[in-house]
């Protein structure tokens, strides 16, 4: 099964997708109950990282489960697995697979699965859909069309690869005019190997600079946020945790290391309440819900159980993308939460006619999804006092993290990974400013009036009304975190030209034939505006040979003006420095 994505299931199962399945049956009367609900199951909770037979429209981040019945763990060449489940020994028979589904971290610790399938009868389906598969008893894959997707190639072998050209400074400017057609090229499945840095292997940064390590030994640290009294805030999102680092005397390491809180389901965002020197919450997105917990400034360990804030952020909120990122506004007023997408692109929502679609944008926004994907792909606004049902600030943005202010104008910005399986150079992730009431494309559009050739024709009426994202970066870079330069007369302070300007972290492509991203970059801006392109900042995550050694995260800016990186492949937090200032 997958280390890297996946996702608890929830019982409510799409009424069309149910109807699918029951066609599919009838078709074929031989089909046990068991297995068809299996399938079901799989497509609705599991397709977005896996596939496990062709037609289902899986694949998007996780290994291939074709054949798994029966094969030994860790099998697929093309997948970078953890070394966990590299050095499990296990093959996949149906006790295994209980096992494993029921609790993943318990038959192979530090597993990147961390969330279970709760529910004994869900698992004993997928069992049957796989054990089926195996055995060649499942009857033809879905009807065409029905969960279409581009077709998938092995990785190309380049000898000449761009990544090798990545250099501090080095610019990059994608036209959203000029973007390529979908499916140009077959779409690659290129999965890093993430090892133990190389002997020899080197972080480079612009003259001035220096990198080292501040912490290391993490469970794959994401989101850091920065305390008034200078502690670090981590989530650890699959060990389930967040963490409170305390740096030491001088700033250039984490002296102590400490549990905050544990037991949560995927954490990933994580903000103080009120904003300034004097926070009584500490606030945690889970895949699912909002909780908090009371605080006082030095505090390390949590005063007691969470309260929980929103219940549950959308109707079907843990399958597909789990990461929530979570802001307050500047006034206190109100809380923004993203909601990633259920699915790479919706092939499998049920449509809906002119009247009903006014109706559910009258209540929803424009653009907005519906079934599994109701309150998914949004950026969504809760009233802090008194509390309320959520409101959608903006809908289309497929996995939208890095919530931020930005200082000078303050907008709201995030940065988004957009869709897969249309080619080396489709669809460019972005950062933008996220504005009320907009609509920026997913799943139907993209960068405009770039219609997705999987649901072509299914929304003509948005044609013209796509907002067109500020800043795109190169297709399937995995474009994580920003974080906005504040100015800073600390001892470390960047030069000023930097003050102002953006940081994105680029984890790292899998759908592309060249690897691309495995840095951070830099957006310049002026005046709270992006002036075009972006640049490299930090480089050097790829080895010579082509190894993967690191997946850039999360962002913090530190009070002495130092930059950390959290890396969660190699569970490190990395501390640049700016040296110039020192005489």
């Amino acid at each position: 099964m997958s280390t890297s994505c996946h996702s608890q299931p929830v019982p409510v199962i799409m009424a069309a997708l149910w109807a699918l399945a029951l066609s599919w049956a009838a078709m074929t009367p031989s089909w046990a109950t068991d297995a068809q609900a299996g399938r079901v199951f799989f497509i609705q909770q599991c397709a977005l990282c896996h596939s496990a037979e062709s037609g289902d429209g899986g694949g998007a981040q996780g290994p291939n489960l074709q054949g798994l019945f029966g094969r030994r763990a860790a099998a697929d060449a093309r997948f970078g697995y953890s070394e966990a489940l590299r050095h499990a020994s296990l093959s996949w028979d149906a006790e295994n697979l209980e096992r494993f589904l029921a609790e993943p971290e318990a038959i192979v610790p530090g597993t990147a699965m961390a969330i279970a399938v709760a529910g004994a009868a869900d698992r004993a389906n997928l069992i049957a859909y796989f054990r089926a598969l195996g055995a060649g008893t499942m009857p033809a894959a879905p009807p065409p069309g029905a969960f279409s997707r581009p077709p998938i190639a092995a990785a190309k072998k380049q000898v000449d690869t761009d990544w090798k050209q990545d250099a501090p400074g080095r610019r990059y400017r994608i036209d959203p005019q000029k973007l390529s057609p979908p499916d140009a090229a077959a779409s690659a499945v290129n999965f890093p190997a993430v090892v133990a840095r190389p002997q020899g292997a080197r972080l480079r940064l612009p003259t001035g600079f220096k990198v080292e390590e501040f912490a290391s030994d993490l469970k794959r640290p994401r989101v850091m946020q920065l305390a008034p009294n200078g502690d670090i805030f981590v989530s650890e999102s699959v060990a389930g945790r967040v963490l409170v680092l305390r740096p030491s005397g001088d700033g250039s390491q984490a002296e102590t290391v400490q549990v905050f809180a544990q037991g949560l389901v995927r954490p990933y965002g994580i903000a103080f309440y009120p904003r300034g020197a004097d926070p009584h919450w500490v606030y945690v997105a889970e895949t699912h819900r909002v909780v908090r917990y009371a605080y006082a400034c030095g505090d390390q360990t949590a005063r007691g159980v969470p309260e929980i804030v929103v219940a549950q952020l959308a109707p079907t909120p843990d399958g597909g993308h789990v990461t929530r990122d979570l802001l307050f506004t500047a006034d206190g007023r109100r809380m923004y939460v993203s909601v990633g997408s259920q699915s790479n692109a919706a092939e499998s929502m049920p449509r809906k006619d002119p009247v009903e679609i006014r109706a559910w944008e009258a209540e929803n926004g424009l653009g907005a999804p519906w079934g599994t994907e109701t309150h998914r792909a949004a950026v969504l606004a809760f009233n802090v006092e008194p509390a309320g049902p959520p409101q959608v600030l903006a809908n289309g943005i497929r996995n939208c993290v890095g919530l931020t202010l930005e200082p000078v104008r303050g907008d709201l910005w995030c940065t988004t990974n957009e869709r897969d399986l249309l080619g080396d150079d489709l669809v460019p992730d972005y950062s933008t400013r996220v504005r009320q009431g907009a609509f920026y494309g997913w799943p139907w559009y993209y960068f405009g009036n770039n219609e997705d050739p999987r649901l072509a024709g299914h929304r003509p009426d948005l044609a013209g009304r796509v907002t067109v994202p500020d800043v795109p970066y190169r297709a399937h870079s995995a474009a994580l975190h920003l974080a906005f330069y504040a100015p800073n007369t600390g001892r470390f302070a960047f030069p000023k030209e930097y003050t102002g300007d953006g940081f994105v972290t680029l984890h790292g492509s899998w759908n592309r034939s060249a690897l691309t991203g495995y840095k951070v970059v830099r957006v310049r801006m002026k005046d709270g505006v992006p002036v075009g392109g972006y640049e490299d900042f930090l480089v050097g995550f790829i080895a010579e040979d082509g190894r993967v050694w690191g997946r850039p995260a999360g962002l913090l800016q530190l009070a002495d003006g130092s930059l950390l990186v959290s890396d969660d492949g190699a569970g490190v937090i990395y501390r640049i420095v700016y040296e110039g200032n020192r005489r």
